[in-house]
């Protein structure tokens, strides 16, 4: 057996593996192999009454806590099994501190320590109080324009005639008339006053190097969401115009709806502890990233279906529902991917990257403009109007529609897929083409 999440295996003792020991306390718990090689198979320690006496007292010296250290026998051959449980409080060895993430052990440093020890203590980043800030630095006109937006909604309690600071506290955004994390984000006046990095950078991008203009949006977050997607429709994205009767409609490139939900995705469960939000728009695609990783039990598999929330900032969260700039928890990208397939767009991407996580929406390849440069005939253009990405054509449907011959169709199909934009599954008859 190979090791695993909570598996590990080691040849002989040395004290260092006590940081093993410590990140599993400090995770899930796990359990330590002595004297089985790497690919689990037990080679044996022939020290193993020694070693009895010596792991039991040096994990209770060094960490302060108590394992169940057991000797077993395999082929005539002594292994010791390490039990460790997951612990409630943080674990620590000569002042450091360990975690199992995967089949691996990290040290915990600076933000991600912090996360790590408000877990522990039962809170979270924006529960804490910010001993620096007092009502004064809550922008009253913000707050008060979020409730009057929010009435319909009816999950705000009822605020009529009540102040600013008991506003506050039936949002849970104060502590014993104190201000916390979450009020400065939410409403404060200058955010960045308290945390620099609390702003969104928007850049325009010729390639992953080279920038051709930038711009920097900073507020709280109720105010944000509208700048950035304002800064995104004036000077970044273009609109497509055209009339319907006397009327003139625009049409983004991409979804408003998915471009909005990923902007809130981020500034919602970003660390705000870590670099600023990042958005990327390139002349195919538009990016977004924000500090701060997935939480346990979280894949990306599972944001693609209905999964349970797992906020890092979960009044941060909370405030943002009951005003109704979010809908349900745990839908958020599941929204993202819908708005986008309902346009015609390609899946957008999902990926945690360099310590945070990145939401990537690709414009349709398949419109008539992108398609005529790439050569394709009259026929081959109508097919990408006719079907969206995933769908699949038989060349006899193709002959069909186009009446031309059978021959001629799986030409024109073929030619699609050394483009690149269709791929082909099955033989013979049961050969279909499918849109990429």
């Amino acid at each position: 057996m190979a090791e695993k999440q909570d598996i590990e295996y080691k040849s002989n003792w040395h004290k260092q593996y006590l940081k093993w020991i410590c990140g599993f306390a400090n995770a899930q718990g796990g359990t330590i192999f002595i004297g089985k090689n790497d690919v689990g198979e037990t080679i044996g320690v022939n020290n193993y009454k020694k070693l009895m006496d010596d792991i039991p007292n040096q994990i209770q010296n060094t960490l302060g806590i108590t394992t169940e250290v057991n000797l077993l026998k395999e082929d005539d051959k002594h292994f010791i099994e390490i039990n460790v449980q997951p612990y409630s409080v943080p674990i620590s060895l000569r002042g450091k501190y360990y975690y199992r993430s995967g089949s691996t052990k990290q040290e915990l440093k600076g933000t991600a320590l912090n996360e790590f020890l408000l877990k522990k203590s039962g809170k979270t980043w924006d529960e804490v109080i910010e001993p620096r800030a007092t009502i004064k630095d809550i922008d009253e006109k913000t707050l008060k324009s979020f409730v009057e937006s929010s009435k319909d909604k009816g999950r705000l309690p009822d605020t009529s005639g009540l102040s600013v600071s008991e506003i506050l506290e039936k949002l849970r955004l104060t502590e014993n008339g104190e201000i916390t994390r979450a009020a400065i984000i939410l409403f404060g006046k200058d955010p960045r006053k308290f945390y620099p990095n609390s702003f969104v950078k928007i850049g325009r991008f010729k390639n992953d190097t080279d920038i051709q203009f930038q711009e920097v949006e900073e507020g709280n977050l109720i105010a944000l969401i509208r700048a950035v997607i304002n800064q995104l429709n004036h000077k970044f994205l273009i609109h497509n115009i055209h009339f319907e009767g006397i009327y003139r409609v625009e049409k983004g490139e991409y979804p408003g709806p998915a471009i909005r939900e990923m902007i809130l995705n981020a500034l919602i469960h970003r660390n705000y502890f870590g670099a600023p939000v990042q958005l990327r728009v390139y002349d195919d695609k538009i990016s977004i990233w924000n500090d701060g990783e997935l939480p346990n039990g979280i894949t990306l598999e599972s944001l693609k279906q209905p999964h349970s929330s797992k906020p890092r900032n979960p009044i941060i969260a909370d405030v943002c529902f009951k005003c109704g700039l979010i809908e349900a928890w745990g839908r958020g990208t599941i929204e993202i991917i819908e708005k986008c397939k309902q346009a015609g767009l390609p899946e957008p991407k999902l990926e945690e990257r360099d310590g945070g996580f990145l939401v990537t929406l690709f414009k349709n390849q398949f419109n008539e403009e992108n398609l005529s440069k790439l050569g394709l005939n009259e026929r081959q253009i109508k097919l990408f109007k006719k079907y969206k990405s995933g769908d699949a054509i038989t060349p006899s449907e193709y002959a069909e529609t186009h009446h031309i011959t059978v021959r001629t169709a799986r030409r024109d199909l073929i030619d699609l897929v050394e483009k690149q934009l269709l791929y082909k599954k099955g033989k013979k008859k049961s050969t279909k083409y499918y849109i990429r």
